[in-house]
C-alpha cells in the first residue's frame, strides 16, 4: 500500500513539474515575441522616419530670417539648415564640418545675395561642394542701397539698378536688405520660386504658403506705418548702421556710431554725442551680435540706456515688429 501510494505521489509531483516546465516554456516564447514585435516597430518607426526626412526638400541658408521665409513657404516639405547660429556674426562666422556636411545634401542653397561677408567669404567654396545644387539670389530683384552718413549733415541714400549691382560687386552696398519687410517680400517670392523648380508637383501648396506669408508682410509694413504716424523727430542712434533699408522704408535717420566696420574713434565718439544731445536722444541702439562698450559709454555720457535689437532672430515678423515699437519708443 506504501509502495502504491508513493508511486501516486511521484507521479503527481512529475506531472507538476512537467506543467511548470511547460508554462516557463510560454511565458519565454510569449515575451520574446513581445520584445521581436517591438524591435520590429521600432526599426520601422525609425525608418518611416528616415524615410519622410529624406522626402523633405533640404534647403541650406545663411541666416536665421531666412529660415523663417523658407520654413513658411516650404512648410513640411522642406528642412531648413541655417549656417549661422544664433548669437553668431555674418561678419566673422565660419562653417562648422556638420554645417558643410549639410550642404553636400542639400538640393538649395538660399543666399541672402546682398554682399553680406559670410557669403563673400564662402560662397564660392558652398558652391564647389555641391555643384548640383540649386543656388537661389534672396536678392535678385531688390534695389540695393549704399547710406553715407558725416557729423551734422543728413543720411544720403545711393540706390543701385541692375547694373549698377554688377558692376559695383557689392562693394559699398549695404547688405541688410532683409530688414526691410518690401524687401524680404521679394526675398520670399525668390524662395518660391526656387522651390516650385526643384518641386513642381506642390506648387500650389508653395503658392498658397506664399500668398499666406506675404499677407502677413504686407500687415506687419502696415502696422509699422502706423507706429512712426505722428513721430516728428524720427531719428535714432545705432551703434552697427544696420537698419538703412528699414529707415529708408519709413523716413527714419539712423545715425551710426561704428565707422567703417570699426570701432569708433574719440572724435567719433564726441560726435555720436554731440549729436545725441543735439536731437535729443536717449537711447543708443546695440545689437546683440555686436560689443556694446562703445554704445554704454556715449549712453552715459547723454544719461541714456542702450537698447538691444537684433537684425538676426529667426522670428521675423514678429521681430521686426518689436524693433519699430522700440525705435519708436526712443522718438517719444
Amino acid at each position: 500500500m506504501n509502495l502504491g501510494k508513493n508511486s501516486i505521489k511521484n507521479k503527481k509531483e512529475m506531472k507538476r513539474r512537467e506543467m511548470k516546465r511547460i508554462l516557463i516554456v510560454i511565458v519565454y516564447i510569449m515575451i520574446s515575441v513581445f520584445l521581436i514585435g517591438t524591435f520590429i516597430s521600432i526599426s520601422c518607426a525609425g525608418k518611416a522616419d528616415k524615410d519622410v526626412n529624406e522626402e523633405k526638400i533640404r534647403v541650406v541658408v545663411s541666416i536665421l530670417p531666412q529660415a523663417e521665409f523658407v520654413e513658411r513657404v516650404g512648410g513640411d516639405r522642406v528642412k531648413v539648415t541655417v549656417m549661422v547660429p544664433p548669437g553668431a556674426s555674418p561678419h566673422t562666422y565660419e562653417p562648422t564640418p556638420g554645417q558643410l556636411e549639410e550642404i553636400s545634401k542639400a538640393e538649395i542653397y538660399a543666399k541672402v545675395g546682398s554682399g553680406i561677408e559670410f557669403e563673400l567669404a564662402w560662397m564660392n567654396k558652398i558652391v564647389k561642394m555641391n555643384e548640383e545644387m540649386l543656388v537661389v539670389d534672396c536678392a535678385r530683384g531688390v534695389k540695393f542701397i549704399a547710406a553715407s552718413y558725416k557729423y551734422g549733415e543728413a543720411v544720403v541714400y545711393y540706390e543701385y539698378n541692375e547694373s549698377d549691382k554688377a558692376q559695383s560687386d557689392l562693394k559699398g552696398i549695404d547688405p541688410h536688405i532683409w530688414l526691410s519687410p518690401a524687401n524680404a517680400k521679394v526675398m520670399v517670392e525668390n524662395i518660391y520660386e526656387g522651390l516650385i523648380e526643384i518641386d513642381p508637383q506642390n506648387k500650389e501648396y508653395y503658392k498658397k504658403n506664399l500668398e499666406s506669408y506675404l499677407s502677413e508682410l504686407d500687415k506687419v509694413d502696415d502696422e509699422i506705418i502706423q507706429t512712426f504716424s505722428g513721430k516728428k523727430n524720427k531719428k535714432i542712434i545705432v551703434f552697427h548702421p544696420t537698419w538703412a533699408y528699414f529707415a529708408k522704408d519709413y523716413g527714419i535717420e539712423q545715425i551710426p556710431i561704428e565707422e567703417g566696420g570699426k570701432e569708433p574713434t574719440a572724435e567719433g565718439i564726441r560726435n555720436s554725442i554731440n549729436q545725441a544731445k543735439e536731437y535729443n536722444l536717449k537711447v543708443i541702439f546695440a545689437s546683440p551680435e555686436f560689443s556694446t562698450q562703445s554704445a554704454k559709454a556715449i549712453a552715459n555720457e547723454i544719461d541714456g540706456e542702450v537698447v538691444l535689437v537684433s537684425p538676426l532672430e529667426k522670428n521675423y515678423v514678429e521681430n521686426i515688429r518689436k524693433v519699430a515699437r522700440a525705435f519708436a519708443g526712443a522718438m517719444e
